[in-house]
C-alpha cells in the first residue's frame, strides 16, 4: 500500500499540474505587464487626448454615495489590452499552423461502403464479406431496406 506522502507526490508531479502552475506563474507576470503598460503609458496617453492626468481620481457623488468610474476605465483599458494580445500573439498564430496543417492531401481511399449493409469493403470486391451481397449488382442509389425487401 502506497503511503499518502507518495501519491501526493506523483500527483505533484504529473505534467499537467507543472505546466498548469507554470502557466499560472506566467500569466500573473503577463498580467503586470499588462497593468504597467495601461497604468504607465495608455492611460497618460488617452489622459493627454481628453485633458484628465490620472483615470482612477474620476468619480461622480450620487446622494452623498462616491463612484469611483475610473478604476473601471483602468481595469477596462488592461482586459482589452490583455485580449488583444491574447488574439494576435497566441489565436493568431495557433489558427494559422492549424490551417497549415490541415492542407495535406487526403489519402486515396482503400474500401468503400457496401450499398446493402453499408459495411466497409475493398475497393475492387465483388462480394461484401458481412452479408454477402453481390456488390455489383446493387446499384449505389437504392437503400438497403428496399434491396432486403426485394428479396
Amino acid at each position: 500500500m502506497r503511503s499518502w506522502a507518495g501519491e501526493f507526490r506523483q500527483f505533484l508531479l504529473r505534467g499537467n499540474v507543472v505546466d498548469l502552475a507554470v502557466g499560472i506563474v506566467i500569466g500573473a507576470a503577463f498580467a503586470a505587464v499588462v497593468q504597467a503598460l495601461v497604468r504607465d503609458f495608455l492611460t497618460p496617453l488617452i489622459a493627454a487626448i481628453f485633458g484628465k492626468p490620472d483615470f482612477s481620481r474620476l468619480s461622480f457623488t450620487l446622494h452623498h454615495s462616491v463612484f469611483h468610474y475610473g478604476d473601471l476605465l483602468n481595469y477596462l483599458i488592461a482586459f482589452l489590452t490583455v485580449a488583444v494580445a491574447l488574439f494576435f500573439f497566441v489565436v493568431k498564430p495557433i489558427n494559422r499552423l492549424m490551417s497549415l496543417a490541415r492542407h495535406d492531401k487526403p489519402a486515396d481511399p482503400s474500401t468503400r461502403k457496401c450499398p446493402a449493409c453499408l459495411s466497409e469493403i475493398p475497393l475492387r470486391a465483388r462480394r461484401c464479406a458481412y452479408c454477402t451481397s453481390n456488390v455489383q449488382e446493387i446499384p449505389n442509389t437504392e437503400p438497403a431496406a428496399q434491396v432486403n425487401a426485394a428479396r
